[in-house]
């Protein structure tokens, strides 16, 4: 099974950001027909860890490993960090070109929860990307098929984007099925 761990936002947030894209020049050359690929809305989330393959024999280690972690972060806060989808940024260039928004607020406790999560992770001996974590929402992955100049452009409007806040209540473990259309199931979920 191929298995990440998530944040995701609520749709009022998604849909801020939906609009906000459809303004940005990515969004007008998807109109056009020129393909993007823009990220479904459907599937917006802020990946905490990317797990890959697991054979499923491990899902209750880790299911545990997850929950530990879960309620690791919640000791000494009373409420769950509020978030806000906002600015953006880039990955890669030419071909590789990948657009994406940032997220501010209380972000500082997503880092400490993906800390936590990697910890147990690591512990129970489980498969997990050592990435540093870097809190993001693909917007798009237009590569080169979008002139270096438009992509800078949406750049420069994504700086002054901001979207409302929202409360990041719970983290989800989800086995995505990957291809030209991935799907996604929802394993289980635990409040943060």
């Amino acid at each position: 099974m191929r298995l990440f761990v998530a944040v995701y936002p609520p749709p009022e947030a998604i849909a801020h950001l939906g609009a906000q894209v459809a303004r940005l020049r990515v969004g007008a050359a998807a109109a056009s027909g020129i393909n993007v690929r823009l990220a479904d809305p459907a599937t917006a989330h802020v990946t905490l860890a990317f797990l890959g393959d697991v054979e499923a024999d491990r899902l209750v280690d880790v299911e545990s490993a997850l929950g530990l972690a879960a309620e690791w972060s919640r000791e000494g806060r009373s409420a769950a960090p509020r978030l806000r989808i906002a600015g953006g940024g880039r990955f890669g260039r030419g071909r590789f070109t990948v657009l994406w928004v940032d997220l501010r607020g209380e972000v500082e406790q997503l880092q400490i929860l993906a800390r936590l999560i990697r910890s147990r992770l690591r512990h129970a001996r489980l498969p997990h990307d050592e990435k540093p974590f870097r809190p993001h929402l693909t917007v798009a992955r237009p590569g080169d098929r979008v002139p270096d100049v438009d992509v800078a452009a949406d750049l420069a409007t994504l700086d002054g984007y901001e979207g409302p806040a929202w409360p990041a209540a719970e983290m989800v473990l989800m086995r995505s099925h990957p291809g030209p259309r991935p799907t996604y199931d929802r394993l289980a979920a635990w409040p943060i």
